[in-house]
């Protein structure tokens, strides 16, 4: 059977020994959406630099014959800690100048010497989303897209879009409304508030939200009033009449997922797995993989893929499409509570699942938050995990899947929040859940908080 990088070559290029240029762009949401109305939001500088050195996750996901753009060279210890694990690692282009604010496409614009070394490849751009930015930069270089336009990717990531497709292919969703103008927006509100009133929570979504952001719970009709005003008095002073955001009813659940899906030029569809997401007093941290389903909601899931695949390629639609779902009290489905029509966090794990997981194997994926002083080198690091770091498949331990992260918020004389990424790979909950809090243990040795 195909490895997941040869089957992602044949969908997206038609070709399985395609060169790809990787683009880590995460959070491409923060661009589909400019012009869009939106809901309050707060977002600290810091932040932002972890999320844009989110990009060195695309260096595992890229085979020996690729290349990856990333905003700063990867540590060198780190490097070779992969090499030794018999990793061979693609060809790293490094910007010129990068800015903790922009992604890794803007800064890749910004530098004419990487976008000439650029131009000279055999290779297709692959982006973890594809906005605006990565068209200009396709066009600076000249290298095709494996990839639909820009348009197509925004209308489709839409969650307005998603709530849509549910109806119209009669999948299960939580009870709730499409919206595209005010009126349908004041409509659903109106359809919302007994719900509310009898003490239900309705929550609001920008159509292009990600990581959390762009979401409003609405405990109260003073809330769902002040909300409507809010939003009606931003669409007046913009001239701009058209919005997006769905009103839903917040239904209980037993546990998320998230699975994935691949949709090839051709409108072949290849379900490529399922994960359970794993949270921390109600906070996404990661995933654990294989999810605890039964089979029958496995297939359940497999069926809805074919048909949101058959759906998204008759909409011009191809490459990864990432699905959140989720399980309710009573093992009931809830099979599309929302389409990524892009990379996922998932995605970037599946190479190192193949490699490093072995047979009866769990592995569950989260990242470590830390709070530093002062730049935390590789080498520090695996010495401070000394036995609990992966070595070979079938072993136990952590496989660190970004280090970019840990260091991306530093800051001058300045404590900064940092992040390290890493897939827990053990014989049972019960042994992943000992090396995690080993590790919790020995991290907090450098953590300043």
């Amino acid at each position: 059977m195909d490895d997941f990088t040869t089957r992602l070559k044949r969908a997206v290029v038609g070709e399985p020994d395609a060169s790809l240029v990787y683009l880590g762009n995460f959070e491409v949401e923060e661009q589909w959406a400019r012009g869009e109305h939106t809901l309050p939001r707060v977002s600290a500088a810091s932040g932002s630099a972890v999320v844009n050195h989110m990009d060195e996750f695309a260096l595992l996901l890229a085979g020996p014959s690729d290349h990856v753009v990333l905003k700063a060279a990867p540590d060198a210890d780190y490097l070779d800690h992969l090499t030794g694990l018999g990793i061979v690692l693609p060809t790293v282009h490094v910007v010129a100048d990068q800015n903790p604010l922009r992604n890794v496409t803007e800064d890749a614009l910004a530098d004419p010497a990487l976008v000439e070394a650029l131009s000279g490849l055999d290779a297709h751009l692959v982006a973890h989303g594809v906005s605006e930015v990565e068209e200009r930069l396709a066009a600076a270089t000249g290298l095709p897209l494996a990839a639909p336009d820009a348009a197509t990717c925004k209308s489709v990531n839409s969650k307005v879009y998603s709530r849509r497709v549910a109806d119209e292919l009669g999948l299960r969703q939580p009870a709730g409304w499409a919206c595209d103008t005010l009126e349908q927006l004041e409509r659903a509100f109106t359809e919302a508030a007994p719900l509310v009133e009898r003490g239900e929570k309705v929550v609001v979504k920008e159509a292009l939200g990600v990581s959390g952001k762009g979401i409003a719970v609405l405990e109260s009709p003073r809330r769902m009033d002040r909300l409507f005003r809010m939003i009606a008095k931003s669409v007046e002073k913009s001239g701009q009449p058209r919005i997006a955001f769905c009103v839903e009813n917040w239904v209980a659940k037993k546990t998320d997922l998230n699975y994935q899906f691949t949709v090839g030029r051709d409108g072949v569809t290849h379900f490529d797995f399922v994960k359970e997401l794993f949270t921390e007093g109600g906070v996404h941290k990661g995933h654990r993989m294989p999810a605890r389903l039964s089979g029958a909601q496995v297939d359940e899931l497999v069926a809805t893929a074919g048909l949101l695949g058959k759906k998204l390629s008759a909409d011009g639609y191809f490459g990864v499409v990432g699905v959140d779902a989720m399980v309710d009290p009573d093992d009931g489905l809830y099979p599309v509570i929302e389409i990524n029509a892009r990379n996922n966090m998932s995605t970037y794990q599946v190479p190192s699942q193949e490699r490093f997981v072995g047979a009866g194997q769990i592995a569950l994926a989260r990242h470590y938050p830390l709070r530093l002083t002062g730049e935390l080198g590789f080498g520090t690091v695996r010495t401070l995990l000394d036995g609990l770091v992966l070595e070979r498949r079938g072993g136990t331990g952590l496989l660190v899947n970004n280090f970019a992260t840990v260091n991306a918020g530093a800051r001058d004389d300045a404590a900064f929040d940092g992040r390290l990424y890493g897939i827990v790979v053990g014989s049972s909950d019960d042994e992943i859940a000992a090396v995690d809090a080993e590790i919790t243990t020995r991290l907090a040795k450098e953590d300043r908080r």
